[in-house]
């Protein structure tokens, strides 16, 4: 494989050109005022996979945008990767905060990206980190040097919960029947240190509304009277952790299983300190559940936080009601052995009991996901490792995510395949906020890494 290096050095110019055309289409799938740019997105990126020389490429349809499919299967009797990605990003807004407009990449030197960086929303989640198998694939293809089946299925919903894509996995389990998925949608701890996430919290995601009288009312004339739906709501999100961060909901940690002694270690051995945490996100301290260390309450401890709250007044100027009502967005994140379900059951049975009877309460699940754990003696997860090793020098670390992909628990239940989350980025790339970018340090790395890992995974399978 001594071409890889070689062949990315003489195209880089054009592997970053391809990739910032990609990132100018806005393909936010949250809004649907973006509905064209959504489907234009997933246009270049099957025209893409054609040019790489990918075989039946094509646009397979859901109940909302389609999935990117193509495949190039070279002896059915090897083992076969599905690779797994989004092009859907995320909404850019403000875009008052972006320091260059978000759909006008751009590449910028940081003292985190000394060799440049593009920014764009997407640059990173997942845009950056799909097209890495685009070109890593035409390298192999074109040197007819791929030692694995690969099929590759890139969804457009993923920044809104991949509500169809179940269904889309249930439709074509015999189309996309392989032996692991390999998905670049996580990252690395810096870029001389690699990893592998091998685990991924789940996620809970609530809303609560708190009614108290038929309409607005006036403070003045009002005020003593009411049990404001404001105070209410503040006074029960409250009551949902005790002084030791500590989350109150009756049974929440039932299901919890406490790592080993020896997990733990693993874990602590990430070379993170408490200080360097603070000052990457401008804190004065960190908080977080007594008892367990800032890594640990980062990756294996599940979370309860309040994404939004609103109600009342909050224009210009003063306004002075009482609130009809009162909302909050809750999202719970779950380590492995919690049900996404019933902790939304215990939730709202917890939130209704605690409320006063001088309101009502509505509680809604939106949306979760399940927990995911990649064994660190599996196949798949040695081949990333080998790999890794390979490109970087040394032995990444394994890593549990506090963040949720929920396909990778989906994937398991419809495909009964394990995955392997195989990443780039950094966390400093700021995704899903402004100023998303994307290293090409990181980005030529993922190029040259991906090759690898068929190589090894195709080895260890024989």
């Amino acid at each position: 494989m001594d071409y890889i290096k070689e062949t990315i050095e003489l195209n880089k110019e054009r592997f970053v050109q391809e990739l910032i055309d990609w990132l100018k289409i806005p393909s936010v799938s949250a809004d649907p005022k973006f509905k064209d740019d959504v489907l234009k997105a997933a246009d270049y990126l099957k025209n893409q996979f054609t040019q790489a020389g990918m075989e039946n490429v094509q646009l397979l349809p859901t109940k909302g945008y389609p999935v990117v499919y193509a495949d190039k299967i070279t002896d059915p009797s090897k083992p076969t990767v599905l690779v797994y990605g989004h092009y859907d990003v995320q909404p850019a807004d403000p875009y008052e905060l972006w320091t260059s407009p978000p759909f006008e990449p751009v590449v910028k030197t940081t003292e985190a990206h000394p060799q440049g960086a593009i920014y764009a929303r997407g640059a990173c989640d997942d845009k950056g980190q799909v097209y890495m198998h685009v070109k890593a694939l035409e390298m192999m293809l074109s040197n007819q040097d791929l030692p694995c089946n690969i099929k590759v299925i890139i969804e457009g919903e993923e920044e809104v919960g991949s509500a169809n894509l179940g269904n889309f996995l249930t439709e074509y389990k015999e189309k996309l029947k392989a032996d692991v998925i390999l998905i670049s949608d996580t990252g690395i701890i810096n870029n001389e240190t690699p990893c592998i996430t091998n685990g991924l919290r789940g996620l809970c995601y609530m809303e609560v509304e708190v009614v108290g009288p038929n309409r607005d009312l006036h403070s003045g004339i009002y005020g003593g009277g009411v049990d404001n739906p404001l105070n209410v709501l503040c006074k029960l999100i409250g009551s949902l952790k005790d002084d030791k961060g500590h989350i109150t909901v009756e049974d929440f940690y039932g299901d919890v299983i406490e790592l080993s002694e020896e997990e733990k270690k693993q874990i602590n051995s990430v070379p993170v300190t408490v200080a360097e945490f603070e000052q990457s996100i401008g804190l004065p301290k960190s908080y977080g559940e007594q008892g367990y260390t800032l890594l640990e309450q980062l990756s294996i401890r599940p979370t309860l936080d309040v994404n939004g709250i609103w109600g009342g007044y909050i224009g210009e100027g003063a306004k002075t009601v009482l609130p009809s009502k009162a909302n909050a967005k809750i999202s719970m994140r779950l380590v492995p052995n919690q049900s996404s379900k019933k902790i939304a059951e215990l939730f709202t049975k917890h939130f209704e009991k605690i409320a006063p009877n001088t309101v009502t309460v509505k509680v809604t699940e939106h949306h979760g996901g399940e927990p995911y754990v990649t064994p660190i003696d599996s196949i798949e997860y040695k081949a990333a490792e080998l790999a890794l090793t390979e490109t970087f020098g040394k032995k990444p670390l394994a890593m549990r995510n506090g963040a949720s992909i929920p396909i990778v628990a989906l994937f398991e239940e419809i495909l009964g395949l394990k995955s392997v989350l195989m990443g780039f980025g950094l966390d400093s790339d700021a995704i899903h906020s402004p100023n998303e970018h994307y290293g090409l340090f990181n980005y030529f790395k993922g190029i040259e890494t991906i090759p690898y890992f068929y190589k090894f995974y195709a080895e260890l399978k024989k």
